[in-house]
């Protein structure tokens, strides 16, 4: 149900059931979970690209009753399983390495819905798109009252998952939704280019702690504090200075710093570095 890849940094996620659209189901909800697992916890992976094997990305949930489509993560069996309508687990947003949606063809429902948890978004031109489950008598699914209206507006959102209808990749780029609508036969190339651009370029936890603060449910003063206490983790080390001496000497960065080696002092400059307080509070 799922192909896993590792190569020069980039991990290749494919959903693997083309002959079906690559439809969704509770084991392939599991080993996509799985497989995100693994690329959080590999520093030899530092950016993941989710595709879909032949003309589809992911054509919705297959409804079928022994698919178990939207079962809770981490169990073995259909009745032992507890109902989540995220059943992905870790989240893409929850991968400490950038998440690259290359959208190749028709995304629906689940299928769009879990491309809306990655970081950036490519998408066929002439894919199908939509969140349908309005029309199906559910709700819309994976987080998604919170990721579409996060990556667009409240009134995009309305309009795409109160409707549930259906649109192309060229106007979800024009809706923000994704960023940018190419020929179907360029998505995949275009997303792995992005992908090895930031594993030869970009730094590894300086990109884990951009997307964490990407991600973050947090208002200005928390942004604040948080982007205090990630440059006390980053300042002075040695890929503070690398990084601008391989631009200055104009070649490939070499950093030693990994996101696992320096999480557990993420942690603790998170939790030692106080809110300030606010200015009702400084001036009572």
């Amino acid at each position: 149900m799922i192909k896993f890849d590792i190569r020069d940094g980039v991990a290749v996620v494919t959903l693997d059931r083309p002959d079906e659209l690559n439809v969704f189901s509770g084991g392939m909800g599991s080993a996509l979970g799985d497989a995100y697992a693994r690329c959080d916890a590999d520093d030899a992976v530092r950016a993941v690209v989710l595709t879909g094997a032949g003309r589809a990305f992911c054509a919705g949930a297959d409804m079928s009753p022994e698919a178990d489509s939207f079962a809770g993560p981490g169990e073995t069996t259909a009745r032992s399983r507890e109902f989540s309508a995220s059943p992905v687990r870790p989240a893409a947003w929850e991968v400490r390495k950038p998440v690259i949606a290359a959208i190749n063809g028709h995304a629906i429902g689940i299928g769009f819905t879990l491309a809306m948890q990655c970081d950036i978004r490519l998408v066929a031109e002439d894919a199908k798109l939509a969140i349908p489950q309005v029309r199906r008598g559910m709700v819309p699914d994976a987080q998604s009252h919170w990721t579409v209206p996060a990556a667009t507006s409240r009134a995009v959102a309305a309009d795409i998952l109160l409707t549930g209808r259906t649109f192309r990749g060229a106007e979800a780029a024009v809706l923000g939704l994704v960023s940018r609508a190419l020929p179907a036969d360029e998505v995949l190339p275009a997303a792995l280019e992005i992908a090895h651009d930031i594993a030869t370029n970009v730094h590894p936890v300086s990109a884990a702690l951009t997307k964490r603060l990407l991600w973050a449910d947090a208002g200005l003063d928390e942004v604040e504090r948080l982007e205090t206490a990630y440059h006390r983790v980053l300042m002075g080390t040695d890929d503070a200075r690398e990084g601008p001496r391989a631009w200055s000497e104009r070649r490939t960065p070499r950093w030693t710093g990994t996101v696992t080696g320096a999480w557990d002092g993420v942690l603790a400059a998170e939790s030692s570095q106080r809110p300030a307080p606010s200015v009702r509070q400084e001036h009572q």
